[in-house]
């Protein structure tokens, strides 16, 4: 499995230090590197057939918070771990309200960094453990976490989360294909799938029920 990654830092000395904790690894591939927000954006414009942004947070002209919300929005299917110096509770609450998919410490290793890219690959969440801590801090509040209905029943497959999500981000049939690298024809057929399986009958019904079961 090759994973395409991009760093979105604008210090290029740790720049280097990431690229060189990622050449361990010989399913990372480096895509591009970008110095700020608005880079990033223009460079996905002529390629987004990517995987996963290392996103540092400080940067001038657009910050990571900033970059990471439009790029969930354009491309929900690429993931971002926030890769910052400072575990800072306001950036992290701001970074997860985002869409952050991970919360790493630059001074992580090149072991765990792996492990970090590997678990969100595979639909996790990647977090150090002082920032977990803080993160459990600032979300302990029971209430918000009780009857959530069992999403398992609806038996929606990866992909068709996946669609759903972007559904749900307002993105036409075409973009989503475009994102997901199918065909309108394919992305169809999986609408209908989520419409049959969610026993619903429009876009937004399918939307609403994706919320409320916490499927999206």
């Amino acid at each position: 499995m090759n994973i395409k990654i991009v760093i979105v830092d604008d210090n290029s000395f740790l720049i280097k230090a990431t690229q060189e904790k990622l050449s361990f690894f010989e399913d990372f591939s480096l895509k591009f590197k970008a110095i700020n927000g608005i880079d990033l954006l223009e460079k996905l414009e002529i390629n987004h057939n990517i995987d996963l942004i290392l996103m540092d947070i400080e940067m001038p002209k657009m910050n990571g918070i900033e970059a990471t919300e439009i790029v969930k929005q354009k491309y929900p299917q690429i993931k971002i771990i926030m890769l910052t110096v400072f575990d800072n509770d306001e950036n992290i609450f701001k970074s997860i309200k985002a869409g952050a998919d991970g919360y790493l410490l630059k001074e992580v290793n090149p072991k765990d960094l792996q492990q970090g890219i590997l678990e969100t690959m595979n639909g996790g969440a990647t977090m150090t453990p002082s920032i977990a801590m803080k993160t459990l801090k600032l979300f302990r509040n029971p209430s918000a976490f009780e009857n959530i209905p069992n999403q398992q029943e609806y038996n929606l497959t990866t992909r068709e989360t996946e669609v759903l999500q972007q559904l749900s981000k307002g993105l036409k049939y075409n973009a989503i294909a475009d994102n997901l690298f199918l065909s309108s024809g394919t992305i169809r057929k999986h609408v209908e799938n989520i419409y049959a399986k969610l026993q619903v009958h429009n876009k937004l019904e399918a939307i609403q029920k994706g919320k409320n079961n916490n499927l999206i």
